[in-house]
């Protein structure tokens, strides 16, 4: 198994509210995740960062994640115990009214693959070479295109387009979409939206399906969407099966 993630800030934003992480236990259980914070005075960094620390904290707590319905479960919990931190934290800390992140994560263990999602940072699946999304945007264009009243071609380029929905610490309660996916992808990979707006998926299939390293995978594709302008945060984790496993 090959795993990598970064985070870059790009070259308009001063500072990087995403916060990114793979991790893993002796079970062979994984765990990759991605927040997009938003808010003012960096408060979106904060976000992020409690996001991705509780993630973490909880998943080390766990002897294993146990069964397809236990993980599911598991993962209900964490949205619901971020969404009130970040809640707590824009009570106790008012300058950070706006506070809130998004959040797309993966679960791989040997007999399933789940993936999450809250907003429009995305899930990916490689297979047969080929990149397929899992997730679904919560952002006003996915409302558009699924009442018929947008085109994909046209939702590209939409105003609204990173108008979102659904975040943690704007939603309360908040619902994770928990997607279930086939174990025989080739490989498991999240981004940020500073990736999917500067690179379309085929360019970014192209580099995925090169002779790289996943880190050179990865960096590769970081520069790249930095080269057409990198307007926003790139963060990318990347997990690729080696033949033959699980």
């Amino acid at each position: 198994m090959q795993t990598f993630y970064f985070t870059d800030p790009g070259k308009v934003r001063s500072h990087n509210e995403d916060s990114v992480t793979i991790i893993n236990n002796d079970k062979s259980e994984f765990i990759l995740a991605i927040a997009d914070g938003m808010g003012g005075h960096k408060a979106g960094e904060v976000a992020s960062k409690i996001a991705i620390d509780h993630i973490r904290d909880s998943f080390y707590k766990l002897d294993t994640i146990g069964s397809k319905d236990e993980a599911i479960e598991w993962l209900r919990l964490i949205v619901k115990e971020i969404n009130n931190k970040i809640f707590e934290y824009a009570k106790e800390h008012p300058e950070s009214k706006g506070l809130g992140t998004t959040l797309v994560i993966a679960i791989k263990t040997n007999d399933y693959i789940l993936y999450g999602n809250i907003g429009d940072s995305s899930g990916y699946v490689i297979k047969n070479n080929t990149l397929h999304k899992v997730t679904k945007d919560h952002t006003y264009v996915e409302v558009l295109i699924n009442n018929g009243r947008l085109s994909e071609e046209s939702a590209k380029h939409h105003p609204g387009k990173n108008l979102l929905t659904r975040a943690l610490g704007a939603n309360n309660p908040i619902e994770i979409d928990i997607f279930d996916v086939d174990t025989s992808v080739k490989g498991l990979f999240l981004c940020s939206d500073g990736l999917t707006n500067m690179l379309t998926e085929e360019q970014i299939e192209k580099i995925l399906n090169s002779d790289l390293e996943v880190e050179e995978v990865v960096i590769k594709l970081i520069r790249k969407a930095n080269s057409r302008g990198g307007t926003d945060n790139i963060s990318i984790a990347y997990l690729k099966k080696e033949s033959g496993e699980l």
